[in-house]
């Protein structure tokens, strides 16, 4: 049978949903295993990971059985969810990839405020970083533990924390702030998210143009005389 026949069709469709399948295992295992490992402390973030991961799936599952049986209402729900889930992934990706600095830094510094302290000094630790930005030194935990304050274990930023009153708020802080440490990082964040979502939304397309062609083919196994 050539490429484009029904044989073609039905196994490029159910090889895209096998593909789809082991994708949400990966969003499913990746998640999980951050919210072990204390990398990710959102648990509304980690849930979020987690259902995305579920629905492609359930999606997925129900696009291999339509293609295996030639389902045709499986086939028709399949197709619908899947466009809708291409809008959806499209129009994000984009997003991704439009926004600028201020909006980065603002995003940023959203994610920055509504982290525990336990998650600031993880990332202050790792990135050898005092603060989101040195022009808000009380935002943060202690610094005093950082490299870059044993020189200048006096210095505002390094000892502050949320229960210390400020009685100069002139000090140079000798540590470079969190934002400057994770600028780049968070700029390359955003265009692979975008990016990554933008290849995998036009496969995303494939599969619905795939499915709408398999759809209306006839099994030539089947009997000529009835209609699928």
């Amino acid at each position: 049978m050539v490429c484009g026949g029904f044989s073609c069709s039905k196994n490029s469709l159910a090889a895209l949903n096998v593909l789809y399948i082991l994708v949400s295992f990966i969003l499913i295992g990746v998640a999980a295993y951050a919210r072990v490992v204390a990398i990710v402390t959102s648990l509304a973030l980690v849930g979020g990971v987690i259902a995305c991961g579920v629905f492609l799936f359930f999606t997925a599952l129900i696009g291999l059985i339509g293609a295996c049986k030639h389902h045709q209402v499986l086939l028709f729900f399949y197709m619908i969810i899947l466009f809708l889930v291409f809008l959806i992934q499209f129009s994000l990706a984009c997003a991704c990839l439009a926004v600028n600095e201020d909006q980065r830094e603002h995003l940023a510094k959203t994610g920055w405020d509504m982290a525990s302290n336990q998650t600031r000094n993880m990332v202050q630790i790792k990135s050898q970083c005092c603060g989101f930005r040195k022009q808000n030194p009380l935002n943060h935990p202690s610094c005093a533990s950082l490299k870059c304050c044993e020189s200048n274990e006096k210095a505002e930023c390094c000892a502050r924390n949320f229960t210390l009153n400020s009685q100069n708020g002139t000090s140079e802080c000798p540590c470079a702030s969190c934002l400057e440490k994770l600028s780049d990082e968070i700029n390359y964040g955003f265009k692979l998210t975008g990016g990554i979502g933008l290849f995998f939304s036009f496969t995303e397309i494939l599969g619905v143009w795939i499915t709408v062609r398999y759809r209306n083919q006839k099994d030539p196994r089947a009997n000529p005389s009835s209609f699928l």
